[in-house]
C-alpha cells in the first residue's frame, strides 16, 4: 500500500491515462526513470523482458 495525497493521485491517474498506462505502472516508470536519471540505477540488476523469455517461442509452441 503507498499512501498518496488525493491531489497527486488525481495528477498520476490522469498522467497515467493519456499515456495509456495503469496509474502502478506510471509510478514504476517514473521512480525507475528518477533512479536511473539519478545513477542509482543499475542496468544489469534489472533483465530485461526479452533475455527472460525462452529462445524458442515459436507460435506452434504455444498451443
Amino acid at each position: 500500500m503507498l499512501r498518496l495525497d488525493l491531489k497527486l493521485y488525481e495528477v498520476l491517474e490522469k498522467w497515467s491515462a493519456d499515456e495509456l498506462r495503469s496509474v502502478n505502472a506510471q509510478i514504476e516508470y517514473l521512480l525507475t526513470d528518477a533512479a536511473r536519471k539519478t545513477g542509482r540505477w543499475k542496468e544489469d540488476r534489472h533483465k530485461k523482458v526479452s533475455e527472460s523469455l525462452p529462445e524458442n517461442t515459436d507460435s506452434e509452441d504455444l498451443e
